[in-house]
């Protein structure tokens, strides 16, 4: 039987068990606690502690993208073309911006857009939860006003200056200035956009795109600190931009205004060179665009309306239209004739009206006939008898051989995307094509510049600059020089002599005598609606066959546009010191005499009686 002080020692015992017990328990629950927290730690510090980093960095010093301004665009005297215009865009973090639902609610109080279209945007998957997100492009001061007096009840939210392109002249020089477009998903992720982000623009056409990377300048950066609603409270650190380079086109200010008003709203295209340089001084392409548009941004109606239009807006017809050439090319006729021989500056043919060419007449275009032609008088007017006998005379080959070395056939080398080879065709050419032989009687057509033939205005303005300059080929050139913003010269376009016509001075002389009694002789083409008293012209008319009709065959009332022909004229002056050459295609203008030929006479005179004022000052 136990005593008391058993019975105490007893009950002793088993409570320090039970407490040393209950003791190790919860030392092996702080260990096992200490344990996950220290791998939680290691998991978050070690493992994931690079990516914390980062985010925890973005919470609180973010980079921001500084812009650069684009360069400016001027005529050869500086008159101001394409400028940059203030643009503000709203933009979204969507993490800052967080509770995203309700931002986005208060938010599409001020602007109109519903949250379901700001959710599409935010929901890209190329961007990043800190990265901005463009909402709004070019919003209006008012609605700007608005959300910057709201800014604390917009998180994430923020109002970001953009310099946006702008056309001082829109349609004018359309072609030539070109246009800008948003970049693609597909660029985004090329290499040579590296420094682009969504939503930047780039040149899409013409001298925009040909000299984007000068144009476009390098983007800067800002360290920036922010708060928790993602707005900037410090600059911590910035890199400046380097403002793209500014461009000075050979293009002259007011030709270029004369020459759009003179084509109005015909279709065609009107190009004017210096063919002492190779300079274009006027590119004029109708009908044209509103480049505005393409950065404004423009309604499905409206580009369709510009695709869908049988004229071409889109298409730079000084490049990349292909046209008979009609009679302009009998200057290239006659130089072959008369380096080959086959005719002289003596020999006279008899123009009846006609030219029978074994069971068939070819008819010249005036009915009863030119009778005795020399190889002046037949350029003079325009004699198509003349030039059929040129052409059996010579062959296709021939004549190819000629304009191939004369630069047509293929591009002029003018920097411009995507310009036509134009088409002179052979033998061989039409062998392959269609798999038949060339026939005898198609060396008449293809002698007066019908047929297959095919050339492009800018073929013919540096062909008839050749003619001008005593037979050199001259690369037609836009670029007169790039400068920095501090007025640095970075790059001067310089002239480029390609060859020379494969033509004798001598005999260059007499075609240039023709061209000469084109304008001047009162028998000339062109002498009744080209002629100037004050300026000494040169030229060639041309009119280019749509459809043929039989001879004899009554003439319509009235004749379809589309089946009327085109109207040319191509000439130089003054005809003793040539400073500028034309070329003018009108489509459907039916006579080069009386609609092309006045553009470009009224055209030259413009260029060159402001150059007189000056000689009679000096």
């Amino acid at each position: 039987m136990s005593t008391p002080n058993q019975l105490q020692k007893y009950i002793e015992s088993i409570d320090t068990e039970w407490y040393r017990h209950r003791f190790i328990v919860i030392i092996c629950l702080v260990l096992a606690a200490f344990t996950l927290l220290g791998c939680r730690l290691f998991y978050l510090q070690i493992i994931q502690g690079e990516n914390f980093y980062e985010l925890s960095k973005d919470n609180c010093v973010r980079k921001k993208r500084i812009n650069a301004f684009r360069g400016l665009i001027y005529d050869r005297d500086g008159h101001l073309l394409v400028e940059n215009r203030p643009s503000f865009n709203l933009q979204m973090i969507k993490k800052d911006a967080e509770p995203l639902e309700h931002t986005i609610q208060r938010l599409c109080r001020y602007i109109q857009l519903s949250p379901q279209a700001i959710m599409e945007k935010l929901n890209d998957d190329t961007i990043g939860p800190y990265d901005p997100v463009l909402i709004r492009e070019d919003i209006d001061r008012n609605t700007m006003a608005a959300i910057a007096a709201r800014r604390f009840d917009l998180p994430g939210i923020s109002i970001e200056a953009r310099a946006r392109r702008h056309y001082l002249y829109p349609t004018m020089a359309a072609h030539l200035l070109g246009y800008m477009g948003e970049l693609n998903p597909e660029e985004i992720r090329n290499k040579k956009f590296k420094d682009k982000r969504k939503g930047d623009y780039i040149g899409r056409f013409g001298v925009e795109k040909v000299f984007e990377s000068a144009l476009s300048g390098r983007a800067g950066g800002q360290i920036v600190q922010v708060n928790a609603g993602g707005q900037v409270v410090a600059i911590l650190e910035q890199v400046p931009p380097k403002p793209g380079d500014n461009l000075f086109l050979t293009i002259d200010f007011s030709l270029q205004k004369k020459a759009e008003s003179l084509l109005g709203e015909q279709v065609g295209a009107v190009v004017a060179m210096d063919p002492r340089t190779g300079e274009i001084l006027a590119m004029v392409s109708k009908p044209a665009f509103n480049q505005n548009q393409f950065v404004d941004g423009m309604s499905i109606k409206q580009w369709a309306a510009l695709t869908g239009n049988p004229d071409q807006p889109m298409m730079n017809k000084v490049i990349q239209a292909e046209y008979p050439p009609a009679s302009t090319y009998k200057m290239l006729t006659a130089m072959a004739a008369l380096e080959e021989g086959a005719t002289n500056s003596l020999e006279e043919i008899y123009c009846p009206g006609h030219y029978r060419y074994g069971n068939r007449l070819y008819y010249c275009w005036k009915n009863y006939g030119h009778g005795h032609m020399n190889v002046t008088e037949a350029l003079e007017q325009s004699c198509d008898v003349y030039f059929y006998h040129m052409g059996k005379r010579l062959g296709v080959d021939t004549i190819a051989k000629y304009a191939f070395d004369s630069g047509l056939g293929s591009p002029t080398g003018i920097v411009l995307d995507r310009e036509a080879d134009g088409l002179i065709p052979t033998a061989e050419w039409k062998r392959r094509r269609f798999g038949v032989a060339w026939q005898g009687g198609e060396n008449l057509s293809i002698a007066i510049g019908q047929g297959y033939n095919l050339v492009t205005p800018i073929q013919m303005a540096v062909l008839t600059s050749a003619v001008a300059n005593g037979g050199f080929q001259y690369q037609p050139r836009i670029l007169k020089r790039i400068e920095t913003v501090e007025g640095k010269t970075v790059k001067k376009g310089e002239p480029v002599i390609k060859g020379r016509l494969p033509v004798s001075e001598r005999n260059l002389k007499l075609v240039r005598r023709g061209l000469w009694q084109v304008v001047n002789a009162r028998h000339g083409t062109a002498y009744w609606h080209v002629r100037d008293k004050t300026i000494d012209i040169s030229g060639k008319t041309g009119t280019a066959q749509i459809i043929s009709r039989k001879r004899g065959a009554a003439r319509p009332e009235k004749i379809e546009d589309r089946y009327k022909p085109h109207a040319w004229f191509v000439g130089y002056a003054p005809s003793n010191n040539p400073q500028i050459a034309v070329a003018v295609l009108v489509e459907h203008g039916e006579h080069g005499s009386s609609t092309a030929g006045p553009i470009a006479g009224q055209l030259m005179k413009n260029y060159l009686a402001p150059l007189k004022s000056i000689e009679k000052e000096e």
